[in-house]
């Protein structure tokens, strides 16, 4: 680990931000896995921050317990990142963009976390980066297999295989069809928030009810806030309750 909040911005760091990928887009690479019957697979960076070259000149005192009494009031220079540091995101995704690049992917332009890489006999890989987690579909289990050879050998990684989790949606992969719900946090949703005695109901918006600000009692915002920001997640998953939770955010709002 590195001091990062002694560090000065334009001295020490430039850019610090680490691209992750819009929900929607995961959305996407599996509805075109399940419209294909492809399978979506996982990888996982291990210890990703420590992957990344540093661009600026960064000096760290030697540990304690580990200092060189021939070497003692002597500083290291960095070459790769720690944790700790505020470039350390950027300069990992920087190094793995440029690894994708020069092995053939192309970026998308549109959503910077998605690298394609075509095969003159038509083969196609789409690969999704999100920080440290790697999904990958492709059309073509020759591909899938060096893929992840040269991935495991440039990056120490573990290879999750199926995806089954990702970012709170649980994916169920079967022969020809692949199933995304959010049963789990659902179900914490409802133990957080002490509904699970509820009375479950076909209409999720009660008709003609006009929303007003309460009158009577204290309501925490923080609590209201945190309700509707779960179920707006909710929605990925649960399309029919997105109006619903529309009308509520907008009441927020207002």
């Amino acid at each position: 680990m590195a001091k990062g909040y002694k560090q000065r911005e334009g001295i020490d760091y430039g850019e610090v931000f680490a691209l992750v990928a819009w929900l929607e887009t995961i959305r996407l690479m599996i509805s075109l896995a399940a419209q294909h019957r492809w399978k979506v697979y996982q990888l996982d960076v291990k210890s990703s921050f420590l992957n990344g070259f540093l661009e600026e000149e960064i000096y760290v005192e030697q540990s304690l317990g580990y200092i060189e009494a021939e070497n003692e009031g002597k500083l290291y220079k960095l070459k790769k990142a720690l944790y700790g540091l505020k470039q350390a995101q950027h300069a990992w995704n920087t190094r793995i963009d440029r690894y994708f690049q020069d092995n053939g992917f192309e970026k998308c332009p549109y959503e910077h976390v998605i690298y394609v890489k075509k095969e003159v006999d038509g083969s196609i890989l789409f690969a999704c980066l999100y920080v440290d987690n790697l999904i990958f579909t492709s059309n073509n289990p020759t591909m899938f297999e060096d893929f992840k050879k040269y991935m495991v050998q440039e990056f120490e990684m573990t290879d999750i295989s199926l995806m089954a989790h990702f970012l709170g949606l649980e994916v169920i992969q079967k022969e020809e069809e692949i199933f995304v719900s959010q049963s789990s946090y659902a179900k914490d949703i409802l133990e957080r928030f002490k509904m699970e005695s509820c009375n479950p109901v076909l209409t999720l918006v009660e008709n003609g009810v006009e929303l007003r600000k309460s009158q009577v009692g204290n309501v925490d915002p923080t609590y209201f806030k945190s309700l509707v920001g779960s179920l707006r997640y909710l929605t990925c998953t649960r399309p029919d309750i997105l109006y619903g939770v529309g009308l509520i955010n907008r009441y927020m709002e207002t």
